[in-house]
């Protein structure tokens, strides 16, 4: 049902775009023979309007990997740095929850791990629409801030680095086998704003996947068995995201960064002080406007890394070729 719906969704929108076009276009030479620049200007104007409807329904082709429809994990790691890095890992970490919201989609945070004096060490997470995972699938890597620290009494420059990554929440029906022997669960009290219950039991849960190093955490919820439900969830995510990623790197060298997160492997620079700007150092994609990027306009960047993305899965098809 949710293939049909996707289906249905892309025709009835391409149709309608046609028709949009054919119309207007019509309605343009119906006002040129007869001299009515006022329908001229109207069907000018919903030509410009479904131009821009186009060009979204262009960047949701974009989007049919295997998991793209699914929604999504997105954990933030401040990096070194202390304070400077955990404030940094806290501005993405609304970065994408205002992304999120704006495009209607619904946020729940999994876990949080707060600084000593301000900002996160880590956090994780999950975003529920269609589309939620293929939009943040190139948002992984790592993200680069330089600003005039609020931190630092001499108001020195500073450069800050958080990583970002992404990994689809997988259907029930797609079958992960995972051994419990393979697995250390531990369980702790959970750390921050939650009542006097949660800060007072063992009711957060850590699950470790010894054969893979992967590590997955979960505390939003009172009750020990619903963590314990959710940390599994995400356990099988990841490794689910771990096997798509294999299969990517067959065609795609490009995916390293994905899994291997290291300074060296920078997406994007936020540069506040001595000029603003964004700059992607995938696409070469800029913005002049860091304000409106960090309150999550971000379509421009993730259009274009998906682009990339796409056009170079093609060359490396056509090099086989």
């Amino acid at each position: 049902m949710r293939e049909r719906t996707r289906l249905d969704t892309a025709i009835n929108t391409y149709l309608r775009l046609e028709a949009s076009l054919n119309d207007n276009l019509e309605l343009i030479e119906m006002g040129e023979a007869e001299g009515d620049q006022a329908i001229v200007e109207e069907a000018e104007a919903a030509l410009k309007a479904a131009k821009v409807d186009i060009s979204a329904a262009e960047i949701e082709t974009l989007l049919s990997g295997e998991a793209d429809s699914n929604d999504t994990f997105l954990e933030v790691h401040s990096g070194a740095g202390g304070t400077e890095s955990q404030d940094w890992a806290s501005m993405l970490l609304r970065m994408y929850t205002r992304w999120a919201e704006k495009k209607g989609y619904k946020v729940e945070l999994i876990e949080r791990h707060d600084g000593e004096e301000a900002g996160i060490k880590s956090a994780t997470l999950q975003i529920k629409g269609h589309n939620a995972y293929g939009w943040l699938k190139t948002e992984s890597g790592v993200h680069r801030l330089v600003r005039i620290s609020p931190y630092d009494s001499q108001a020195r420059r500073h450069t800050s680095f958080s990583s970002v990554w992404v990994y689809p929440v997988i259907d029930d029906n797609i079958d992960i086998e995972i051994k419990e022997s393979d697995c250390r669960i531990d369980t702790y009290r959970a750390s921050g704003a939650g009542g006097q219950h949660v800060n007072t039991t063992d009711s957060a849960v850590r699950i470790t996947h010894e054969p893979t190093g992967i590590v997955v955490s979960c505390q939003n919820e009172r009750s020990q068995h619903k963590n314990r439900a959710t940390a599994w969830a995400m356990l099988r995510a990841r490794i689910y995201e771990m096997e798509l990623k294999k299969r990517e790197d067959a065609a795609q060298a490009e995916a390293d960064s994905k899994t291997d997160i290291g300074w060296g492997h920078q997406i994007r620079s936020y540069v506040l002080q001595p000029y603003q700007m964004v700059k992607d150092l995938r696409t070469g994609v800029e913005s002049g406007n860091p304000s409106a990027v960090l309150d999550g306009d971000l379509d421009a960047f993730m259009a274009a890394a998906l682009a990339a993305r796409v056009e170079g899965s093609d060359s490396e098809v056509e090099d086989i070729a």
